[in-house]
């Protein structure tokens, strides 16, 4: 949970939240929710790239930190004492994420906004995606494809614009908090 709101026009104490943005009652929910504290006491870093490590382990606590069948972290750059090392076993398990290659997960790397519409679509165990979208930079043939026009239809984002979703853009803590309790709330 956050702290009482110390400025009024910010959110749970986190003074780089505006009480106005867009993301300020997903910033709460996920507080509340126990899927993030924010990068201090008094910021959440909306604008950092979001890890890869971050973005499991913020759908790992959506999920309730369901625990894993596997015992052995599968991947030579996760410990298995790392904070998000319980949360890349689940996701492995539930074929959220295969990791980047050569037995590696990358868990510093900044996750596409491609990527965290896949991770989400298939924590949620891919349902049915629609037609398709109007993004220009969404082709038919992707890996995340149908996780975009999913997220599309059950308004989970809307894309950088109108024809721009921006897959291999860099997806900040704000967006996928937002697209997290759209898609959990």
């Amino acid at each position: 949970m956050g702290a009482a709101p110390s400025d009024p026009g910010t959110t749970d104490g986190f003074k780089d939240v505006p009480a106005d943005a867009y993301y300020a009652d997903a910033v709460n929910w996920a507080l509340e929710k126990g899927i993030t504290t924010g990068t201090s006491a008094t910021t959440f870093s909306p604008n950092d790239v979001c890890t890869r490590a971050q973005i499991v382990t913020f759908l790992w606590r959506a999920a309730g930190e369901p625990k894993s069948s596997s015992t052995g972290v599968p991947f030579n750059d996760v410990k298995s004492g790392d904070y998000f090392s319980k949360a890349v076993l689940w996701a492995v398990d539930k074929d959220i994420t295969t990791g980047t290659g050569n037995g590696t997960f990358s868990p510093n790397a900044a996750c596409s906004r491609g990527q965290c519409v896949t991770f989400l679509w298939r924590a949620k165990d891919k349902p049915e995606a629609g037609s398709g979208t109007a993004f220009k930079d969404v082709p038919v043939d992707e890996y995340f494809t149908d996780a975009v026009a999913w997220a599309v239809e059950n308004g989970v984002t809307t894309g950088l614009s109108t024809t721009s979703f921006g897959p291999n853009a860099s997806c900040t803590r704000a967006q996928i908090v937002t697209f997290l309790y759209r898609a959990y709330h």
